[in-house]
């Protein structure tokens, strides 16, 4: 079954044409969901770091375009990606977020006179974590711009945490965006494990550095932090378990920059010699 980017009864939107753009690698698990989301776009780029599962296949169903780069830092790989997009709105969302269809039908009737006079458009998002929708905490409920004009900026190079800046208005709009973060405890430890080298090595290039007396108390305060300030307590169990896994990604973060500074010393020691005296 083929499947059109465009809906033949929506029109155009307020900005003209609007190009999609997902990067992904092995995300059959969520693809499907989030592309089914994107019919009123007019074109979906894909930029794919070479999936071993049915990821590609998946999105030439929808009629994607699909590039093959290999990852080198999701900064690098969505400014590589937002390149590739033919029209000058953009709209570039992860391949576990899924647009509701209150946010949808808001998208496509924003007045002509508000897409003029803004450079960029945020969404609300809500988390959904091993099958629950967050209601509480401060990963849900928080904005990201994630539809701008490429003409007036677009995503930063940092290798995680990436973020898109404009030069100009962002708009807050007022549905949400549904974030299928995990779906598994297998994938959260391994997605903190992958998130956390990053970070790590991101905090060593700009020469950062944590005492470890700070490492040490991080743990519990971050934990403290999560559980109760940010009401994760309201989340039930997966409120508790989420609390954990983000308290120990800021720790093993931590620990990592310390394992590659301490690399760094090491192999500096070895290469400079101390010299004898005569």
């Amino acid at each position: 079954m083929k499947y059109m980017n465009r809906t033949t009864d929506q029109g155009s939107t307020s900005f003209g044409k609007v190009s999609a753009v997902i990067i992904t690698y092995n995300e059959e698990a969520n693809i499907r969901r989030t592309l089914k989301q994107l019919h009123w776009c007019d074109e979906i780029v894909i930029v794919d770091s070479y999936s071993t599962d049915n990821t590609v296949a998946i999105c030439r169903e929808f009629n994607c375009t699909v590039f093959f780069r290999e990852f080198d830092g999701y900064g690098s790989q969505k400014r590589f990606a937002v390149s590739k997009a033919e029209n000058d709105w953009v709209l570039c969302i992860d391949a576990d977020e899924v647009l509701s269809n209150e946010l949808v039908s808001e998208i496509i009737h924003i007045p002509a006179e508000e897409a003029n006079a803004h450079s960029g458009f945020s969404f609300r998002m809500n988390l959904v974590f091993l099958g629950k929708e967050f209601k509480h905490g401060k990963e849900s409920g928080r904005y990201f711009t994630r539809l701008f004009n490429k003409q007036e900026g677009g995503f930063t190079n940092d290798k995680v945490h990436e973020a898109i800046r404009v030069n100009g208005p962002v708009k807050k709009l007022n549905h949400i965006i549904l974030h299928y973060s995990y779906t598994s405890l297998h994938q959260c430890l391994e997605k903190n494990n992958r998130y956390s080298t990053y970070s790590a090595e991101m905090a060593f290039s700009k020469g950062k550095d944590k005492p470890m007396a700070v490492i040490l108390l991080g743990l519990p305060f971050n934990f403290i932090k999560y559980y109760f300030v940010e009401r994760n307590m309201l989340n039930g169990m997966k409120g508790f378990y989420w609390s954990v896994f983000s308290s120990y990604y800021h720790f093993s973060k931590h620990v990592k920059l310390k394992e590659l500074r301490q690399a760094c010393h090491q192999h500096a020691t070895i290469a400079t010699p101390t010299l004898s005296k005569a």
